[in-house]
């Protein structure tokens, strides 16, 4: 994938629950060495919006094509 990632993380409200990568589809995301959320494969996401909705804190948005 060139350019953009499809996600949008804002790590400075992120708790480290996991929520989001334990319930990613396609593993598209992982924790870091804190348990931060990041990106672990940008080409496996499908936007699908998953990540987004179970997050309790509103960390994680999907950018969404402008049409």
């Amino acid at each position: 994938m060139l350019g953009e990632l499809p996600l949008d993380i804002n790590l400075k409200h992120c708790k480290a629950c996991g929520i989001c990568y334990a319930i990613c589809p396609r593993k598209a995301l992982a924790g870091d060495k804190l348990g931060k959320v990041y990106m672990s494969d940008p080409d496996k996401c499908t936007k699908c919006g998953i990540c987004e909705a179970h997050c309790p804190d509103y960390v994680i948005f999907v950018r969404r094509d402008k049409k």
